[in-house]
């Protein structure tokens, strides 16, 4: 079984040293000229391109201008966005960090798809720039064009039981060719509820915070079924047999 996980806006300057050895991103030559032509962005290019403010904007100019010489740390221990903060990835001990590193894809549009132990430095970047690294086109559509994230995931799937996890966020759904994921693997979406009066809705802090509980709930208890994944139970969500199907298992909080 393998699981995707989006990445998060919100990383760590200083995170938790690892206690394994540190993997190099399948892209990370791809993630360093994309890095190196953000570099030359001044602060307002840079605020137009991230839709942030001018101090994020020059935080992540030197980010990417010191990226080829600064010292790296493995990826889930360097994000820290609401996902993350519910996964408590700082807490797994070496053991948990090896079955992740073998199950977890981390999806993001600067590398495009990481293991966990795979070492980063902290950075931003959004769907939408369009660069000479990227030929042109935008972030998104370049990894989905160049076709490497979606087959080294299913490369991934195939050497392992034919499931994939899908954890991540829409917006990361661009960076694949959805429809082979679709196909050529057993792709469940687990999905989060809250019920108001009977009203399902998706309330996006409470599906983050989810996604990155049920992470940490298959890494704690070593899941391989997702038949399994019915036995989540997180700040009030439970299993609900009735509201999906076998791809779409539904998890569901009355507030």
């Amino acid at each position: 079984m393998q699981i995707l996980l989006a990445d998060a806006k919100i990383m760590h300057e200083v995170p938790v040293a690892s206690p394994l050895p540190l993997s190099v991103p399948a892209f990370d030559d791809t993630a360093r000229r994309i890095a190196d032509e953000m570099s030359r962005f001044d602060t307002a290019e840079m605020a137009a391109a991230l839709k942030c403010s001018g101090t994020i904007a020059a935080q992540n100019r030197l980010r990417f201008e010191q990226m080829p010489h600064a010292p790296r740390h493995a990826a889930i221990l360097t994000y820290n966005g609401h996902a993350y903060k519910h996964l408590k990835a700082g807490t797994l001990d070496a053991e948990a960090l090896s079955f992740a590193q073998r199950h977890v894809w981390i999806t993001g549009f600067l590398y495009g798809v990481l293991r966990p132990l795979d070492g980063i430095v902290p950075y931003r970047m959004e769907q939408g720039i369009t660069l000479d690294a990227t030929g042109g086109m935008p972030v998104n559509r370049f990894w989905r064009a160049t076709g490497g994230g979606t087959q080294i995931v299913l490369d991934s799937v195939a050497a392992d039981d034919g499931v994939l996890i899908h954890l991540s966020t829409s917006e990361f759904e661009s960076i694949f060719d959805m429809k082979r994921l679709s196909s050529e693997a057993r792709l469940v979406q687990p999905m989060f509820y809250v019920s108001t009066g009977g009203r399902l809705a998706v309330q996006a802090v409470w599906a983050k915070a989810c996604r990155g509980a049920m992470l940490r709930y298959i890494i704690d208890n070593r899941i391989y079924n997702p038949t399994l994944l019915a036995g989540f139970d997180y700040e009030g969500f439970h299993f609900a047999p009735g509201a999906g199907d076998d791809l779409h298992p539904c998890f569901i909080k009355e507030k």
